[in-house]
């Protein structure tokens, strides 16, 4: 049985220097340049749009595959314990929405950047450990390869899919793009880290699931 590590203090890597990011809630997040662009070191967790309209707050399950519009919740629905380490789950239609869930500055990262991040680390088959934050404090052993030379600091946060199914944290953590999926109009592009590989996965997943959102500055 996995306990999940959910209270324990996020280890940022000491040798990089972090700036800072505030949302529309004032929650305040590292930020760290990388290459030519600078990232959000942690998880998105605002609960409102750039206009300050709120995004809705789905609880009911069976209501979540069934939305078209944007929404995000918490891991197991539970903010007390959650929010602070891995932030929230956003559907894709959050992250598409014209009133914007990043900071003024700051956007969702196109397909492109995200590819523009993996290649300045090396290639997608080792931007991965280069992202992830080190040891098996919140990744599950073996937690393949992982340096956080880069910053970044990935968690696995886990994904959201409907009626009460959390992917469970430690194994996976998935991040929005903002391109819709060019093969599948039901779909959005999406990239994913892994506790047991190195690799940077770049993927297509149903809108309507809930996944963990990183900013990057304009």
């Amino acid at each position: 049985m996995i306990t999940l590590p959910s209270t324990y203090a996020v280890i940022y890597n000491p040798d990089l220097t972090y700036g800072t990011v505030a949302d529309n809630d004032g929650n305040v997040y590292k930020t760290i340049k990388i290459g030519t662009q600078t990232w959000m070191a942690e998880n998105l967790k605002t609960t409102r749009y750039r206009n300050g309209d709120p995004i809705p707050n789905v609880t009911d399950n069976s209501n979540w595959m069934a939305l078209t519009s944007g929404a995000y919740c918490w891991y197991k629905n539970d903010a007390d314990t959650y929010k602070s380490t891995y932030g929230a789950m956003y559907n894709w239609y959050a992250v598409a929405d014209s009133r914007n869930v990043a900071p003024i500055g700051w956007h969702i990262p196109t397909d492109a950047e995200w590819t523009t991040l993996a290649t300045f680390l090396g290639g997608h088959d080792v931007a991965g450990g280069k992202l992830k934050e080190i040891g098996t404090t919140h990744w599950l052993s073996p937690n393949s390869d992982a340096t956080n030379s880069s910053g970044f600091t990935a968690l696995p946060g886990g994904r959201y899919y409907n009626e009460d199914v959390f992917f469970p944290l430690t194994f996976y953590g998935y991040w929005w793009s903002s391109n819709s999926s060019p093969y599948d109009n039901t779909q959005a592009l999406n990239r994913s880290l892994y506790y047991n590989k190195a690799f940077i996965g770049n993927n297509g997943y149903l809108k309507q699931f809930g996944c963990s959102v990183r900013c990057v500055q304009d």
